[in-house]
């Protein structure tokens, strides 16, 4: 089994994850995708970040009723911050019949040389990557264990629903409905 491994804060998910998670589980070779809740991604400020089980249940809430689609916590019992060289490790072990595959944005593509290990990643891993305006991966273009997608673009981020929200904007059909009454009964990004 095909298992794509879409790690990320989702801090909130919003429609864009959905959408590319949607495209990658159901329109390529993939037979399912698990959305990966990072605690804490060690090129990103921790500060900024909501409480990893609101974000897991957010996850959950956005993805109930999709097909091909499965949220994971596998990184909160794992060091942080999390390492996906160490995540995959770990899964490889636990899921020895599965087959892993890297799902990452053109933009993440570009920075790709400073994770941990990113050679080991691509010895032994495939990746799948989806578009983002105005990243140059020239670099990568045929490189064999890198997929290009046709994903359709989103650029929907999770900084601009926070402040969004902040600002108090409507952001109906950014965020599923049970992910924004999630973010209203908390009293969440105020």
């Amino acid at each position: 089994m095909k298992t794509g491994l879409f790690f990320g804060s989702y801090n909130p998910i919003h429609t864009g994850h959905l959408i590319i998670a949607n495209y990658m589980a159901n329109h390529t070779e993939l037979d399912e995708v698990w959305l990966v809740v990072s605690p804490h991604n060690p090129l990103k400020d921790k500060s900024g970040l909501t409480n990893m089980y609101d974000r897991l249940e957010m996850a959950k809430l956005a993805t109930e009723n999709a097909e091909h689609i499965r949220v994971s916590d596998i990184e909160f019992a794992l060091p942080q911050p999390s390492y996906t060289i160490d995540t995959l490790t770990y899964l490889h072990e636990k899921y020895p019949e599965k087959e892993f595959v890297l799902i990452m944005g053109a933009d993440n593509l570009v920075s790709f040389k400073k994770w941990k290990n990113y050679e080991v990643l691509l010895k032994n891993y495939q990746i799948y990557v989806y578009p983002r305006p105005e990243a140059n991966v020239s670099e990568w273009e045929n490189h064999p264990s890198i997929t290009f997608t046709k994903t359709p673009l989103m650029e929907i981020s999770s900084t601009f629903i926070r402040k969004a929200i902040k600002e108090k904007k409507n952001v109906q059909f950014f965020l599923p409905d049970k992910v924004i009454d999630f973010i209203e009964g908390k009293g969440m990004y105020k």
